[in-house]
């Protein structure tokens, strides 16, 4: 029998109730041992909650329990449970984690203190998709090339209803929050950290590296605008919130922004709440995952694959690399390469194109597309589209300071890097 302790019973751990519960039978059969979920950890006592589990505050007398085999952290929060999961390991028992934000800053001092213990962080990315498993175990003969991911439900919905509804980001984000997609507040995701979290762990396992938040370039999606979504359509994109980390010789680009993708990709297709994550290997080549991201079964049912697996003595090592790391490092973000769309709202004047076309010509910035587009006719101002040929982040970003210093140009021109 492997006797668990939940550290943090609301939606997820309650739902790790229920599936040991009602999936007793199957979870035995799969692992040869059953598994009991002893006690849970709430901070606030007088809420109800749907478990048939003792419940207790006291997270102190809870770790100090010797009949505890594995201890599931689903409290959230980044240094003080940093601290707690910490004091477990040292113990000697395993963990298994939802927690994506400590992992983002911590995963990597957490192997270090790991010893006889296991750690399982299905559940920190992508919800129900088995993606670290898929990495870390299916592709593991495999150099990966890429990694692409749609990895925050709340952001597809918002960018889904805004390609096909026509709606503003504020309308449909307020939308998502009456739905209970979105939070009320909702900077984490629609800010792009939260996929950022989940893109450093996929990217600890893929290569090796150990970013952090803060040495990435994250972008969120609340500047896209009905013209954005107006030239994606003139030009078969859909709008994405997309993770990505690609190989380039000894180094690795990491980013999380909004990116116009061709609709004829297959992430392009992943709408609503749902996620989807390519994978390029050298030998396998590209392989895609698809499912729920988000939501206390799906969460949960990662929760309870690692306690199968860790009941089943499987060991491997946590971020996918026996050795101290590997021999990639982090590319910075001005040396990123990719193709670029601008929006530029200007006065309607003779002049306007030729100038903003010799801004970019000294940023080394070549035009591969262009389109203008005029609300009302003999309107004092229009907006002009470009798209790029690949070309620099750095360059890119002069280019833009310059661009809104002209004295044409009505507001802060906006960019959206495409990804083809």
């Amino acid at each position: 029998m492997i006797k668990i302790a939940i550290l943090g019973v609301g939606t997820v751990g309650s739902s790790v109730v229920k599936i040991l519960e009602e999936n007793a039978d199957v979870i035995k059969a799969r692992c040869g041992k059953k598994i009991v979920p002893l006690i849970g950890v709430v901070k606030d006592l007088s809420k109800a909650r749907d478990v048939n589990i003792p419940l207790t505050d006291d997270i102190k007398s809870v770790i100090e329990r010797d009949d505890i085999d594995i201890y599931v952290e689903l409290m959230g929060g980044v240094e003080g449970t940093y601290s707690i999961v910490k004091e477990i390991l040292h113990k000697g028992k395993s963990v298994v984690t939802a927690n994506k934000a400590m992992l983002a800053y911590h995963r990597y001092d957490l192997q270090k203190v790991l010893k006889n213990a296991t750690m399982g962080f299905e559940a920190s990315v992508a919800g129900g998709i088995p993606i670290i498993k898929a990495l870390r175990e299916g592709l593991s003969a495999n150099h990966i090339k890429a990694i692409k991911g749609i990895l925050n439900g709340t952001c597809n919905y918002i960018l889904t209803k805004m390609m096909n509804d026509k709606g503003s980001f504020k309308d449909v984000l307020k939308e998502a929050q009456e739905l209970g997609y979105a939070e009320a507040d909702p900077t984490f995701d629609v800010g792009g950290f939260d996929a950022a979290h989940k893109l450093l762990i996929l990217s600890s396992i893929a290569y090796g590296i150990d970013a952090k938040p803060e040495d990435i370039l994250i972008e969120g999606i609340d500047n896209i605008s009905s013209e954005d979504i107006f030239f994606a359509k003139e030009f078969d994109y859909s709008i994405k919130l997309l993770g990505i980390a690609k190989k380039q010789g000894s180094r690795v680009e990491m980013r999380v922004h909004p990116s116009l993708v061709p609709k004829d990709h297959m992430i392009a297709k992943v709408d609503g709440v749902m996620n989807g994550i390519s994978l390029i290997g050298d030998f396998v080549g590209e392989t895609m995952y698809y499912g729920a991201g988000a939501g206390g079964n799906a969460t949960a049912s990662a929760v309870v694959a690692d306690l199968v697996d860790i009941a089943r003595e499987a060991q491997s090592p946590m971020l996918g690399f026996k050795s101290a790391g590997s021999k990639l490092s982090l590319m910075p973000k001005d040396e990123v390469e990719t193709k670029y769309y601008f929006r530029i709202k200007v006065k309607d004047e003779i002049g306007v194109l030729a100038k903003i076309a010799l801004v970019m010509e000294k940023s080394q910035i070549s035009i591969e597309s262009f389109l203008q587009k005029t609300e009302v006719k003999k309107s004092a101002s229009t907006t002009l589209f470009f798209a790029t040929h690949h070309c620099k982040e750095a360059n890119v970003q002069n280019a833009l300071r310059e661009i809104e210093k002209l004295e044409f140009v009505l507001i802060k021109p906006s960019m959206i890097r495409i990804e083809d």
